[in-house]
């Protein structure tokens, strides 16, 4: 059975820093690109950020871009979620995916993590 674990989420003010991480188990890891997502209050869930198979590929959505970095460690099964500069429009429920392919609407992930939340006050 696939797991995927989130974790490091919190309250912290406009500013400050905070790194997610996800641990999967039950899956051939390498076989997945890994993404983060996240969902505010009333709003649909958003792409967020993507780390290749590999790791050397990225992709990060415009409004996190340069704030935020995504990495992974293939022998730990985890990949992480670097934010700096956090917003208060960064609030939301982040949750990381699982998918074979490269492809990051929501319908393309094919694992979901229970989601980890984050605050960012101002």
């Amino acid at each position: 059975q696939v797991h995927l674990v989130e974790s490091g989420g919190g309250l912290v003010q406009a500013g400050d820093s905070l790194r997610l991480s996800c641990t999967a188990s039950g899956l051939a890891f390498t076989s997945y690109a890994m993404g983060w997502f996240r969902q505010a209050p009333g709003k649909e869930r958003e792409f967020v950020a993507a780390s290749s198979w590999t790791g050397r590929g990225t992709l990060f959505a415009e409004s996190v871009e340069g704030r935020f970095t995504i990495s992974r460690d293939n022998v730990k099964n985890t990949v992480y979620l670097q934010m700096n500069s956090l917003k208060p429009e960064d609030t939301a429920i982040y949750f990381c995916g699982a998918s074979t392919n490269w492809e990051w609407s929501t319908h393309d992930v094919e694992y979901w993590g229970q989601g980890t939340r984050v605050t960012v006050s101002s």
